[in-house]
């Protein structure tokens, strides 16, 4: 039956169509120039393999993944202690989907063939604009596998199972899964990023293994199947290997206390945990547990940087598609000349974010081959993290604003990236850790300081600019009586070099737009500020879904 004509009140017009599925990498210009820039060219076929998933079925598990929170499980039905977290099977999807093309473990299964880390980087760039949530526990995993090698008989049995792709959520011992997954417990109430602060003790047994007694006030991702957990001993700090089911089938000593109410990242699991006991192995030496898991907070901190690039590149990327179909007063929203400085500018800074990411991660994946680039990894990865990690929150903002109210309703995914997008700025050290991180650096590791300039001579006589701001650079670490004062501003014109000097570097349109924005003065404090002589459309149309 037809409805009544009378009470039709408007017909639904003037709306952009729903963004369809898309290939995340073959649409991607940025980000396919900077993969084959940055050495990862040669997985190609992978990257656009996952390119389908990513901007297919990843996002739509997404956001049922997000719609359905996690909850914690501590008791079976007949009362037992059982300390499970129940998932949606989005969730479960989205895992097996990142673990199936490797989020977790491309770079090992690669690691022969230069570029791996680039091209795993590019793998996680795409997962992370689907679904941030579980980057957790597959970041974890894979940033665990250089903290394990520490231990060569924890790494031969667990290495295998981290590397492997076939997810499996059971709770078995690790030797009866097809694969596992790894967390990590640093911080405590107590002390937060100062983990010398720890109060959680670990007694060695007879048999070399060990019992630890204490509590962790962030335990990430508690269905993991084992974690990296600091601990003391009468030497002093240190690493241990707590496995959530022991060899034996039982369940091991961990209480899961609650699990944290987020801002964001719902689709994931934070808890707070006490160990009664917990049977844990220790990883590398006694008294020495930061050296030993820094490696892994090394390139969680490098996920960092992905992800909020990732979150960007999501922003940008809904707010262009609606800026092409809204229309008002008269005219498509991308045709407005004031929308047209906001997206061009945004989609700079897009790319800027993007490309010193994949610059990072092919020092990272040459650091075992070249003192240099390792030296440049140590720093970049401190200024980058603080830097893109701080930029993601006011830029997703003003994607949002080129939606209008529309941006502020869940339906559009806005907010999911919004509320996701501080994370990566608090996660393994927030902005002051960092700066104090370069500090560090630069004071004990002098090879870092070369390692930096050297990045940015490479780049002199492209800019003037840049050449202005290289200066700057070189005078600004004189004065050691201010510099924790003065570290925030130093960290933060570093990674603006830096960012220019990788974008003039590789000639890329609008590199030299950037520079005189960022470093020149030709730009204000928010967003949709170039000067009036910018390639607006030509940068919009770069950072647009190619076909």
């Amino acid at each position: 039956m037809n409805p009544d004509r009378r009470f039709f009140t408007h017909e639904v017009e003037n709306q952009a169509p729903p963004l369809a599925d898309y290939n995340a990498w073959r649409t991607d210009t940025v980000l396919r120039e900077g993969v084959a820039r940055e050495g990862g060219g040669w997985a190609e076929v992978h990257l656009d393999a996952f390119g389908a998933v990513a901007g297919g079925e990843l996002m739509r598990q997404g956001v049922l993944a997000n719609e359905n929170k996690p909850k914690l499980r501590a008791f079976d039905r007949y009362g037992h202690r059982i300390d499970e977290v129940e998932f949606h099977p989005a969730y479960h999807r989205v895992m097996q989907l990142g673990m199936l093309y490797g989020v977790h473990a491309f770079a090992w299964r690669n690691e022969n063939q230069p570029g791996a880390h680039v091209a795993r980087a590019a793998l996680s760039y795409m997962h992370a604009q689907a679904e941030a949530g579980t980057g957790c526990p597959l970041t974890m995993t894979h940033s665990a596998v250089p903290t394990l090698r520490h231990s060569a008989a924890l790494a031969a049995r667990w290495l295998p199972k981290l590397t492997a792709t076939e997810y499996d959520p059971r709770v078995l011992p690790m030797a009866d899964k097809t694969a596992c997954t790894i967390g990590m417990g640093m911080t405590e109430k107590q002390g937060g990023s100062d983990v010398r602060a720890n109060s959680t003790r670990a007694e060695r047994q007879a048999d070399g293994s060990y019992r630890i007694v204490g509590h962790k006030w962030f335990f990430s991702a508690p269905m993991c199947d084992a974690w990296l957990v600091l601990a003391y001993t009468d030497a002093g700090l240190g690493c241990f290997l707590m496995p959530k089911v022991l060899d034996d089938g039982s369940r091991n000593a961990i209480r899961i206390q609650r699990l944290k109410d987020k801002l964001g990242d719902w689709s994931n699991a934070s808890s707070e945990v006490e160990f009664h006991g917990a049977w844990a192995a220790l990883v590398g030496q006694e008294g020495r547990g930061v050296a030993t898991i820094l490696q892994m907070v090394a390139l969680t901190r490098l996920d960092c940087m992905i992800g909020s690039s990732a979150l960007m590149r999501q922003a940008l990327v809904q707010a262009i598609h609606h800026a092409q179909h809204r229309k008002a007063f008269g005219k498509r929203l991308v045709e407005h000349a004031l929308m047209k400085n906001v997206l061009a500018d945004l989609a700079l800074e897009s790319e800027a974010s993007t490309a010193l990411t994949l610059r990072v991660a092919r020092a990272v994946d040459a650091a075992a081959r070249d003192a240099g680039e390792a030296a440049f990894a140590r720093l970049a990865t401190a200024i980058g993290k603080y830097w893109i990690c701080k930029r993601c929150p006011s830029f997703v903002n003003e994607a949002q604003e080129c939606l209008g109210g529309a941006g502020y309703v869940e339906e559009s995914n806005l907010p999911r990236l919004y509320r996701q997008a501080p994370l990566n700025s608090i996660w393994e050290g927030s902005g002051n850790i960092q700066c104090l991180d370069v500090l560090r650096a630069l004071s004990k590791e002098p090879q870092t300081r070369e390692a930096y300039f050297a990045e940015l001579f490479a780049a002199k006589g492209a800019h003037a600019d840049l050449d202005r701001e290289i200066g700057w650079l070189s005078s600004a670490f004189d004065d050691i009586t201010t510099l924790e004062l003065r570290s925030r501003m130093i960290v933060e014109r570093m990674a603006l070099a830096l960012q220019a000097s990788v974008l003039l570097r590789a000639g890329v349109p609008g590199a030299e737009l950037y520079a005189s924005t960022r470093l020149g003065g030709e730009h204000g404090l928010n967003y949709g500020t170039l000067p009036a002589h910018a390639p607006f459309d030509a940068l919009i149309a770069r950072a647009a879904i190619a076909a």
